[in-house]
């Protein structure tokens, strides 16, 4: 814990982002960068001697990250100290500092009285200063076991056991089918909240630890994807001792209603993969890209992803902007049947919805929309939306129940329609030639824990294992799967 008084006597003030009308001129982090020694120290203090740290619980942090030990650790000055105790349990501290919802702060237990502890905020400020105070040095493992492995997918459940896995002396080799390493944490999640920068130096790394990366590798496609060289899925098996799929969870959820074939209605994952690469590439110049600018933006269905839109439309500088959720409006403390030590379902503003009010004086979000159809232009292009408000009832068994509201149909002008609904699953061009099992969400099937799909050596971890979740989780499995490889390749394991 931190000062035993100190949660009496302090009260939970977080690290402001940049100010909105600053952050809006470029795609830099959201957060100064600047961390205030003194006040971490003061919200460090703020961790109780709670007796069961419920933020290190199963309704807390996926990977048990030691939170009560390094707030301590830092309310007395001892940083270095918390960067090893935040290494212990978490390969990249540096992404969920950044990305990561907390849930261990909702599951904290000063939160059942009073706002939780900035825990967030503490691991960032743990991890950048280890970096600014070079800390943060490449492991190179004393010896080599002779063993590989090779890993299909570099987002966070893949480079989490490659990082795993190279620690412990196998020789391991990531297939990424992007030009560049890092999956959803390179592609999938703007700049805004996780520079680039920011992932390239970890993946540097991590290649002087001894990974080999391999980019432009499409394993299992089938020729179409640009500038890939295909890669037969079965001479892995052949090649190397262990393979672990990592591929994420990547088909999206589509809307089939009326007009969806028209021009202008993309994926969300496409319209910020695609933003993502030409800002590498030159800076938006190459013009590769799905452009907001001067369009009136529908984003349909909410999350990080939603929010990610809003973000990036607002600096393309949209027209106008309008984010549909098919559910209420969530409400502004947590609902009886939402008690703590659960994830509190309650009204936020992300950092998209503050750029939303700030530039068209509103909250973008409209709730219990459902969208009915995509409106013609006359030449094969969106311009517009019909939509019907809704009603949410619970049936008699306790399900949940939407009706429509007669007489609310309303028509809303749209030149970009972005969807944004969630996935549904992994692509199966990469596991279909191994015929593995799946389960009936069409993930690959692999007990949790263990990790092993039905082709012996081959192992699944992430997203296309658990289905669409967070970075945090994704470490979960991968770190978890490399001690399941690792007792594979050797009868035994010495991994966390």
């Amino acid at each position: 814990m931190g000062k035993p008084t100190g949660f009496k006597e302090f009260e939970r003030k977080i690290e402001p982002y940049r100010e909105v009308t600053v952050r809006l001129q470029d795609y830099g982090e959201i957060f100064t960068g600047k961390h205030d020694i003194e006040h971490l120290q003061t919200q460090g203090a703020r961790c109780m001697d709670c007796g069961i740290p419920f933020c290190q619980s199963e309704n807390g942090c996926p990977i048990n990250n030691l939170i009560p030990e390094w707030n301590d650790l830092v309310y007395n000055n001892r940083w270095r100290e918390a960067l090893d105790r935040l290494h212990k349990t978490n390969n990249f501290p540096e992404f969920t500092g950044r990305v990561c919802p907390a849930p261990c702060e909702g599951s904290c237990v000063l939160g059942i009285i009073e706002p939780a502890v900035t825990i967030k905020n503490i691991e960032h400020a743990i991890i950048d200063r280890g970096f600014e105070e070079d800390w943060v040095k490449p492991q190179i493992p004393e010896s080599r076991t002779g063993k590989t492995v090779a890993i299909v997918g570099s987002g966070p459940a893949g480079l989490a056991a490659a990082a795993q896995l190279n620690k412990v002396g196998h020789n391991v080799t990531v297939y990424e089918r992007d030009d560049r390493i890092g999956g959803l944490l390179m592609y999938g999640i703007p700049n805004m909240k996780l520079g680039k920068d920011v992932v390239q130096r970890r993946i540097d790394i991590m290649h002087e630890e001894g990974v080999e990366f391999i980019t432009n590798a499409d394993v299992g496609g089938d020729g179409s994807r640009e500038g890939a060289e295909v890669i037969d899925i079965n001479n892995l098996i052949k090649e190397y001792d262990a393979v672990l799929l990592a591929t994420g969870a990547t088909r999206a959820r589509d809307l089939d209603v009326p007009g969806r074939e028209l021009n202008g209605i993309y994926p969300a994952m496409e319209f910020l993969s695609k933003n993502t690469k030409s800002l590498l590439d030159s800076n938006l110049k190459d013009g590769n890209y799905i452009s907001a600018k001067d369009k009136d933006v529908i984003v349909i269905g909410g999350g990080d992803t939603g929010t990610d839109c809003i973000g990036t439309s607002i600096r393309h500088g949209c027209k106008s902007l309008v984010n549909f959720e098919l559910l209420p409006r969530p409400p502004e403390e947590r609902a009886p049947d939402n008690p703590w030590p659960l994830w509190p379902v309650i009204y936020r503003v992300d950092y998209g919805h503050e750029e939303g009010m700030e530039t068209f004086g509103r909250d973008p979000r409209e709730y219990q929309i459902l969208t009915k159809e995509f409106i013609d232009d006359g030449n094969g292009n969106v311009a517009g939306v019909k939509t019907v408000q809704v009603e949410w009832s619970k049936s008699e068994d306790g399900r949940w129940e939407m009706q429509e509201v007669a007489g609310s149909e309303k028509t809303w002008k749209a030149g970009l329609v972005l969807l944004s609904m969630g996935f549904l699953g992994p692509e199966h061009y990469v596991s279909d030639p191994l015929g593995i099992d799946y389960d009936e969400r069409s993930n690959y099937k692999a007990e949790y824990g263990q990790y092993r799909t039905s082709r012996d050596g081959v192992f699944t971890a992430g997203d296309c294992r658990r289905g669409q979740s967070l970075v945090v989780w994704g470490i979960n499995e991968g770190r978890e799967a490399a001690r399941e490889i690792d007792r594979y390749l050797m009868g035994d394991t010495l991994l966390p």
